[in-house]
């Protein structure tokens, strides 16, 4: 059996709105203990910076070695927090910042240098973690499921996870560690970026635009016939992959609570690829912080629906437990990605190690 070790994840989500850095102890298999986290938000300036990015294979000068630091600075923090050393590190999972992700012409770009990280820190890195399975034939996310499976190892199946970040993914674990996941449509981006359009705020606090608004289900329904629905899983999407779609002119309100309603609708519509039926839902990411969402998940799947703190969880820290995790099984090359989770043809490891001097 392979020892456990401290390592440290780190993730910057689509949102774009900061950084998580989580410890975990893991042999890369099992959870051997859950060790403390934080998050570092971006200051607007740099915040701009960054989603100004989005769509580009090339970020701007500068921007990926700035993006690290910032990387580097929270992984300092959370050592200073947690009273511990580099040394005592086996490993840092840094996904980095996606700015592109395009499975259909099998490309998709995380910026950040994972050798700087690695010096900064003093810490060996492992970062890249989509490329090997994309250049396999799979679409490169979601990598999540792997983690969400050994998180829910002692519970009653089948369960589903649902990550709702920029963009929404779930994760169905059944019977003998089947697992199935697939993006299921649009998260939080859409919600926001509306918001910011319409009221100047970068989301919609706590649901309260939402939930003063009325849904128009016709353009639920219009949303719905999008293909990308139609398709069996496994399947992915980019941050923006529905910019394109208009619900018409409406109330900042209306509008809040219809696309309120088309990220719920979408969650949904996923019940028809899954084999069975989840005994619980389970919520992280940022939606679940919207109650107007939370209380849409709930109207439209017809089943219970809690915030992963439910059952213990840190809903704001697992995507970058999950890359704390995925590092580890790295080093030892353990599968990271699956026919069932991203379409690869067979189970792949993944992942570029940057050793660092110590």
């Amino acid at each position: 059996m392979a020892e456990s070790i401290w390592a440290i994840g780190l993730m910057s989500g689509t949102s774009g709105d900061g950084i998580d850095a989580a410890l975990l102890k893991t042999d890369g298999e099992t959870v051997a203990e859950i060790g403390p986290g934080t998050s570092e938000p971006y200051d607007p300036g740099f915040q701009a910076r960054l989603k100004g990015a989005y769509g580009q294979w090339d970020p701007p000068n500068g921007l990926e070695h700035d993006l690290t630091k910032r990387h580097a600075s929270a992984v300092l923090r959370l050592l200073d927090e947690a009273g511990m050393t580099a040394a005592e590190v086996g490993v840092i999972g840094f996904h980095g910042q996606t700015i592109l992700h395009e499975p259909e012409r099998h490309r998709t770009r995380q910026i950040g240098d994972g050798a700087l990280l690695a010096r900064l820190t003093g810490i060996p890195v492992v970062n890249d973690f989509r490329s090997t399975d994309m250049a396999a034939g799979g679409e490169g996310a979601p990598l999540a499921p792997v983690f969400h499976r050994a998180m829910t190892a002692d519970m009653e199946k089948p369960v589903a996870v649902l990550n709702i970040g920029g963009v929404a993914n779930v994760t169905w674990i059944g019977e003998g560690d089947a697992l199935i996941a697939f993006d299921t449509g649009p998260g939080n981006a859409l919600i926001d970026d509306w918001a910011q359009r319409h009221t100047g705020e970068p989301v919609d606090r706590d649901g309260a635009l939402a939930r003063s608004g009325t849904v128009d289900e016709n353009a639920v329904a219009r949303f719905l016939e999008n293909p990308f629905f139609a398709r069996l899983a496994p399947k992915s999407l980019d941050r923006d992959a529905f910019k394109s779609f208009s619900i018409g002119e409406m109330s900042a309100a209306d509008g809040a609570a219809t696309l309120t309603a088309i990220t719920a609708a979408t969650v949904a519509a996923s019940m028809a690829l899954l084999p069975s039926t989840p005994k619980r839902w389970l919520v992280c990411g940022g939606g679940r912080h919207n109650p107007a969402l939370m209380n849409a998940l709930q109207e439209r799947l017809g089943a219970t629906v809690d915030p992963v703190e439910a059952i213990g969880w840190d809903g704001d820290l697992i995507e970058a437990q999950a890359f704390a995790y995925m590092a580890v099984r790295s080093l030892r090359g353990l599968p990271i990605s699956f026919p069932g989770t991203t379409g690869v043809r067979q189970p792949m490891a993944g992942g570029r190690l940057h050793r660092a001097a110590r």
